[in-house]
């Protein structure tokens, strides 16, 4: 294992060239805006419209068995949706960790990351165009949206070091992840309201929650334009001299530097394990994200009104939660309070499955909990490992980080989706996830946080 010694200044050298508060505040307030721009599409089309909707339109293409046939393939209508979650997802594996190694050989973080969020933006406004019987097209979209959403948000990740010294990273995180939350809770208000009135707009429902989807494609472009003016080009640290001699073979280089990096990786096996237990437990946090509203429509009887107000009370609560873990991670440190807050997803999954149908009151209630750990356990879990990243290799490892987060997972997605095909209970799809948690749990509590820090040659918090 590496045992680099720790690095003297202690602040990454976009940190270092903000000479006053001021620079910094404003590189900070371009962040936080990207995550109000680009969490409309996680909470609007991920999390609330999409998943009923393309749902409704895969039912009306599915045969007398009820299945619908993609490619040739023979699949419940009920599954289309998590099951093209998850193949998204497989492709922005490789998406992410190559443009993650471009950024870093090229110091074009901020251009790449704004390109994939513009061309996220245009695929989601095309949803306006679903209807009828064209899943296939709705599936498309959502594959192209959601990639140009995981490369995005990789590459947002990747100023975290920059944006903060190593004691104030976890209240920068939580504080941009509050600013996600209040994003798109404002969208999803305005949502609601269109989806309430849309009979007196004289819309059908259809074509209100076409509106709604497109809105989220609207609001990620606009909202793109303040980090586009805020934030520098480059994310951390410069590449070392390898990268400089061959910047100008980026692809090329990049595809040598990736393969690099995956084999480096090794010898920071602490790294490893805390990223191995973030994707399982994560993994579980987004698929409840995502299939929530599914579980919701289909199992529970909620109608749309309900499942909107449901998310945006998810969306309220958890702007509160984000900070509040913030202010118990500063007293206990980050990792107990992830592992705290992980405890808490096992008891909201455990109510979620015992919860009755058609009781708006018992849903709210599990939105209620569902907001409360949601911000601070992403929060928390993005600021932590930000410590155990080697300098200059931002992009690289939140690519990697990113494949499992905020509605980028593949196994819970597909997990759910293969309980729901045995069983045709979303019940029993929904406890499956827990198997997530408990691993999840256990491999985070292994992680010697102080240790993995030091090994990449990071200044160590005060407090983890």
């Amino acid at each position: 294992m590496s045992t680099a010694a720790p690095q003297t200044d202690p602040l990454p050298d976009a940190l270092a060239t903000a000479t006053d508060g001021r620079t910094l505040r404003r590189m900070q307030f371009g962040w936080y805006i990207n995550d109000w721009a680009n969490a409309a599409f996680s909470a609007t089309v991920l999390t609330v419209f999409l998943g009923p909707y393309l749902t409704s339109i895969a039912k009306n293409a599915a045969d007398a068995s009820g299945d619908v046939h993609p490619l040739g393939l023979s699949i419940r209508a009920g599954s289309f949706f998590p099951y093209t979650v998850s193949f998204s997802v497989l492709i922005s594996v490789a998406a992410m960790l190559f443009t993650g190694t471009v950024a870093d050989r090229t110091g074009r973080h901020k251009e790449l990351m704004c390109g994939f969020a513009y061309v996220g933006a245009i695929a989601t406004m095309g949803m306006f165009f679903l209807g009828g019987d064209r899943y296939m097209l709705g599936g498309a979209l959502l594959v192209v949206a959601n990639i140009a959403y995981a490369v995005s948000v990789a590459l947002s990740y990747a100023y975290l070091p920059a944006l903060a010294s190593p004691d104030e990273r976890d209240a920068v995180s939580s504080k941009g992840w509050a600013y996600g939350y209040a994003g798109g809770g404002l969208l999803l208000i305005a949502n609601l309201a269109l989806f309430e009135g849309h009979d007196a707009l004289g819309l059908s429902s259809g074509t209100a929650v076409r509106i709604c989807l497109a809105s989220a494609g609207l609001w990620w472009a606009l909202f793109t334009i303040v980090p586009m003016l805020r934030l520098p080009s480059r994310a951390g640290a410069a590449p070392g001299p390898a990268a400089t001699e061959a910047s100008d073979r980026p692809t090329a280089g990049s595809l040598r530097e990736l393969a690099r990096t995956l084999r480096s990786m090794r010898e920071h096996p602490l790294t490893l394990l805390y990223l191995g237990a973030f994707l399982c437990y994560n993994d579980g946090i987004q698929t409840v994200v995502s299939q929530a509203s599914l579980y919701g429509s289909e199992e529970l009887g909620m109608d749309q009104t309900s499942l909107v107000a449901a998310v945006l009370l998810v969306q309220i609560v958890a702007i509160g939660g984000a900070l509040l873990l913030g202010r118990i991670a500063r007293r206990y440190g980050a990792k107990r309070t992830v592992l705290g807050s992980l405890v808490g997803w096992v008891v909201t999954l455990a109510l979620g499955y015992f919860m009755p149908a058609h009781q708006p009151a018992w849903f709210f209630a599990l939105a209620c909990m569902i907001g409360l750990v949601l911000g601070g356990s992403q929060a928390l879990s993005r600021s932590l490992f930000s410590h155990l990243i080697p300098a200059g290799r931002e992009a690289e490892y939140f690519s990697l980080y990113k494949v499992s987060d905020r509605g980028t997972s593949w196994m819970g997605p597909l997990v759910f989706g293969l309980a729901y095909q045995v069983t045709g209970s979303y019940r029993s799809a929904i406890i499956s996830l827990l198997v997530f948690f408990v691993i999840g749990f256990a491999a985070l509590a292994k992680v010697p946080v102080r240790r993995a820090i030091e090994a990449v040659g990071n200044p160590v918090p005060e407090r983890l």
